[in-house]
């Protein structure tokens, strides 16, 4: 959570918008429940492509892009299928799935090629029952983003494999200097992508709960998926309707250095974390190239008292009041991950912490 500290605060367009939507009375009632209709024509244009064209009805509105997540892989997976989830990956993939009965099959990141797939691995765990592929660019927990060569390769698989694509980009466009966020719908005319969003990150409102799914379907596969995302928004009958009243004010009135200056403000957060960590025994930190977060691996060789990345986590939080995340709450052991968004004095502070913890602890 981005707010937590006070240190990033939404821009005054976003309040005001939601101001002027609650005091119009034109939002009190239940709105339609895939959606306020000037929301979903707001997004829309906000993120169609000339390669990947968006209507309004293309839209469907969730509570945050945890609830699109939710309606995504229930649309997508029945009861004894399998969808190929990431590893290390956000962990609500996963309990999403086995709410459902559907079994998470987990492909590997390479920690070493700034965590992209291995396409091999992904590949051989497609089966007759494989429902879908989820990626998430850029990422949370790995702080990573795929080059367009990289999820063309991503594409190549769906596509040998008649395989859909869930592509969860709720940290679109936040990437770091010398980096470029490409939308993955943009590079096929032939995949059927479900693409995640939502209000929470770029706009540092997490607990307004108002995230989306963007239908990329160009051969009209996705005919009955559409319709089963439409009866599931009746569920809840739609996230809160003021608030997506206020999206096409956002949109249309937040100043284009807004977003440059968050992930500046972002990139040079990740760096302090990068620099001083690196400094630390046994710990190796892989660059991060956008969102909100830093992995860690942890050489546990080098230490003479920790045995896993939870005890880790467990010893620092106790002995340097310092909490940081453990790996395996990402299927991945071994590493540690940490959030970028406290004050710099903060992560100044923790890194130290953190330095002196590996140095009591080193062999």
């Amino acid at each position: 959570d981005p707010t937590v500290f006070g240190n990033f605060k939404t821009h005054p367009v976003v309040v005001e918008a939601v101001e002027e939507a609650v005091r119009s009375f034109s939002f009190n009632g239940y709105p339609p429940s895939v959606g306020v209709p000037q929301a979903r024509e707001a997004i829309a244009n906000k993120y169609t492509h000339p390669q990947a064209p968006l209507t309004a009805n293309d839209v469907v509105m969730a509570s945050g892009c945890s609830g699109a997540v939710e309606m995504a892989i229930s649309v997508l997976c029945s009861e004894g299928q399998n969808i190929l989830l990431p590893r290390p990956g956000f962990c609500l993939y996963n309990t999403v799935a086995g709410s459902r009965n559907v079994e998470a099959r987990l492909y590997n990141l390479v920690a070493e090629r700034n965590w992209e797939v291995d396409i091999a691995h992904m590949e051989s765990l497609i089966d007759e029952k494989t429902a879908a592929i989820l990626i998430n660019n850029p990422s949370n927990p790995c702080g990573s983003n795929f080059t367009k060569a990289h999820l063309k390769a991503i594409l190549d698989v769906c596509e040998r494999h008649r395989v859909p694509l869930i592509s969860d980009e709720i940290y679109a466009d936040m990437v770091f200097s010398g980096q470029v966020f490409t939308p993955t719908a943009t590079l096929t005319s032939t995949v059927p992508i479900l693409t995640l969003g939502g209000l929470a990150k770029q706009w540092l409102i997490p607990g307004w709960r108002i995230g989306w799914i963007t239908i990329h379907d160009r051969n009209n596969a996705f005919a009955q998926v559409r319709q089963g995302l439409f009866a599931l928004s009746t569920l809840i009958n739609g996230p809160c309707a003021p608030i997506q009243a206020a999206i096409p004010k956002i949109f249309a009135e937040i100043p284009d250095d807004y977003l440059p200056a968050l992930n500046s403000q972002l990139e040079t957060h990740a760096r302090i974390l990068e620099t001083e960590l690196a400094k630390a025994p046994g710990l190796e930190v892989i660059k991060p190239q956008g969102a909100m977060y830093v992995m860690v691996k942890l050489d546990l060789g080098s230490f003479k008292d920790i045995s896993d990345d939870a005890d880790f986590c467990h010893k620092l939080k106790w002995e340097e009041s310092v909490e940081i995340l453990p790996g395996e709450c990402f299927a991945y052991p071994g590493t540690v991950r940490l959030v970028i968004t406290p004050p710099q004095d903060k992560l100044h502070a923790a890194a130290s912490r953190i330095a002196a913890f590996c140095e009591r602890h080193s062999r």
